[in-house]
């Protein structure tokens, strides 16, 4: 059995390839990373790294034209600025709508060519890592448990009952995905979170902060953050 792992860079799919490279071995993992004009391109960066240090297979992906009508600020023709505050605070100005740095569908998009390139490479499983607290809110909403379950069987019928979609922290929060990686000697180290794609990460930003809250429940300090 093989499986894709749809990769970021990030804390969540880090874990999610260690997971995968686990339960299949590493000669039958690959993961899969997307540019799509983000202004942390540092992201891909990162990913390559990993890919490197777990001496698995990695492919890349251009859908920046997908979204090059999209103003989210996420992405780097977008004027809007990334919000320097947590998701709770950004969701009360947004009424209960999704945050600004929701790239519009991204998840169902990246998970439709997922399929594409994982049916090509003989792969069985998709995995990747929304959890909990992305979907909390709805800040993020194809991060929820409903998204998962539909886009499950949309990806499992489209593919001749062939790909199962696998996300292994749909019902956990980032504090505990972090503990899960610890366990597996996750190199956090090389991952990259923030949203700004400086130097060195902001701090300020709604996933800085969830991650600093996140290694600090677990007592153990970011290992990617330099003293």
């Amino acid at each position: 059995m093989k499986a894709l792992v749809l990769f970021s860079g990030g804390v969540d799919s880090t874990t999610c390839l260690a997971m995968a490279i686990r339960s299949y071995g590493k000669e039958n993992v690959i993961s899969l990373s997307v540019s799509y004009g983000q202004k942390h391109e540092k992201e891909l960066e990162a990913a390559k790294n990993i890919v490197a240090y777990y001496g698995i297979g990695g492919l890349t992906l251009d859908l920046t034209s997908v979204f090059a009508l999209s103003n989210c600020s996420l992405l780097s023709h977008s004027n809007q600025d990334i919000p320097k505050k947590s998701y709770s605070e950004q969701l009360k100005e947004t009424g209960g709508n999704p945050v600004s740095t929701y790239v519009p569908y991204r998840n169902g998009i990246f998970l439709s060519a997922a399929a594409g390139v994982a049916l090509s490479n003989d792969c069985s499983y998709i995995y990747y890592g929304a959890h909990m607290d992305d979907a909390a809110g709805n800040a993020y909403p194809d991060c929820s448990k409903a998204f998962f379950d539909g886009m499950s069987k949309a990806v499992y019928e489209g593919s001749g009952r062939k790909l199962k979609l696998t996300a292994p922290f749909i019902s956990l929060n980032k504090a505990q995905i972090i503990a899960r990686g610890l366990e597996l000697s996750v190199p956090y180290e090389l991952t990259w979170s923030c949203y700004e794609g400086k130097d060195t990460p902001c701090g300020k930003c709604g996933t800085c902060l969830d991650r600093k809250r996140a290694f600090e429940s677990n007592h153990v300090s970011d290992p990617a953050l330099k003293e």
